[in-house]
């Protein structure tokens, strides 16, 4: 079995989040530092060309920059926090809060037909080590459901929680690339995660943080997701505690180790129980055409940003995908702060939405600049925005703070770049001749 480790950051935002499109690629859902998000992470799978682009425009709301995590953090449709169609059998024994299905899921038109909410308690049994199961609860896969148990695993040195869903993705696609993706820690902190490739070809990320990235609250969150070549997803996860949040720490790590957390996530029980795959262009409810594809950027948005730095601005770490979304931590000599930047084409529809009252430039580029408190538990942070949308629809975003991460406190007074710097930087003519 080869190894291939990575780590990375995703963003999934909420109404006022200028990164809101780029999912928050969500943690997806981690704590109550991202509970406003949690609404677009359930729906923010992505999907190639048209879909995605639709995403994209309606998700991007206005100010400040929420991190999540994409396929680390999230969780679990399960019985009570459907979508009000009452799709999908329903078993509880006990109660115990739910969680969403992962943002980097594509939600499936059609699921397997056999899977009921018993099948899924009793499999997960089978494949926990010997000890007291109680408050079971449990989403078969008929019609519009999706596939999900949690219940309270006790191997006598306390009860934690373990919840497993399964989804499908679309094989190769940004989702399931997502979906094993590790965070970047300077968003989301945690204390180990690694990306395997089984020999089968299938992709196994195991991550071990936290329920509240500012960790307030000490509760543990290990996950395990795994993507096969085929777009199952498999997604289990376990907790320190009999419930994700709101519940007192009953033990020092959640009740599985590592070795069988993997074991549990990697069993060929759960395949057959996946859904089905969504129909395709053509078949009943599948989309009407070809899909349109997404303009992308020649270059990486970071590296880019790096060369648009002010003097003096000493990059001391980087990061993102390589693609439209990056970051760099600066320090001037008065301490670190968070720059990150967001390149997006094709967003000319939402000018209405995010830039009324803006500035006009002579060239037709509208600016707006925003300061306020940062969102994410650092004490004292603060950000500012410069937001700029050109005639051609391409928008690009720029947030500073004063702070080498948004969960932790305020390093300096006010962000290393200015305003003024930072408006340069979102107009400087580099970031249309990146596009393609």
């Amino acid at each position: 079995m080869s190894t291939d480790r990575t780590e990375r950051n995703d963003h999934a935002g909420h109404h006022d989040d200028p990164f809101e499109d780029r999912l928050g690629a969500a943690l997806r859902q981690t704590g109550d530092t991202f509970d406003t998000d949690r609404p677009a992470l359930i729906a923010a799978g992505r999907a190639r060309g048209r879909g995605l682009r639709l995403r994209r425009r309606a998700a991007v709301a206005g100010g400040a920059a929420g991190i999540a995590l994409v396929g680390v953090a999230g969780a679990l449709t399960l019985p009570g926090t459907g979508d009000g169609t009452g799709a999908g059998e329903q078993r509880s024994v006990g109660a115990g809060p739910v969680t969403p299905p992962p943002a980097t899921s594509l939600a499936p038109r059609t699921a397997t037909a056999s899977v009921s909410a018993e099948e899924m308690i009793s499999t997960l049994r089978e494949l926990l080590p010997e000890g007291e199961i109680r408050d079971a609860q449990a989403e078969g896969g008929g019609a519009l459901g999706t596939p999900s148990v949690r219940l309270v695993h006790d191997d006598g040195g306390g009860g934690g929680a373990v919840g497993v869903g399964l989804y499908r993705v679309e094989p190769g696609s940004q989702a399931a690339r997502d979906a094993v993706t590790c965070p970047d820690k300077a968003y989301v902190p945690h204390d180990s995660c690694r990306r395997d490739r089984l020999s089968d070809g299938s992709v196994l990320m195991l991550f071990q943080g936290y329920e509240y990235p500012d960790r307030r609250v000490d509760t543990k969150l290990w996950r395990a997701e795994l993507v096969t070549p085929e777009g199952q997803q498999v997604s289990v996860s376990e907790w320190n505690a009999e419930a994700e949040k709101d519940a007192p720490i009953t033990r020092p790590q959640p009740p599985l180790s590592l070795a069988q957390l993997k074991a549990v996530a990697t069993s060929s029980r759960w395949l057959p129980l996946v859904p089905a795959a969504p129909e395709g262009p053509g078949q009943p409810g599948g989309d009407a055409g070809p899909a349109d594809p997404p303009a992308t950027l020649t270059g990486s948005a970071a590296d880019t940003l790096v060369t648009l730095l002010p003097e003096g601005a000493k990059v001391v770490d980087k990061g993102g995908e390589g693609g439209d979304f990056g970051y760099v931590v600066v320090d001037d000599g008065k301490g670190r702060s968070l720059v990150q930047i967001n390149v997006q084409p094709g967003m000319g529809d939402v000018v209405g939405d995010l830039f009324g009252g803006a500035e006009i430039l002579p060239d037709g580029t509208l600016v707006t600049e925003r300061q306020g408190p940062g969102e994410k538990g650092g004490e004292g942070v603060v950000m500012w925005t410069a937001d700029t949308l050109r005639e051609d629809g391409l928008r690009v975003v720029i947030s500073a703070f004063n702070s080498g991460a948004q969960h932790t406190p305020a390093t300096r007074e006010t962000p290393a770049l200015t305003a003024r710097q930072l408006r340069e930087i979102a107009l400087d003519p580099t970031w249309p001749a990146l596009l393609r």
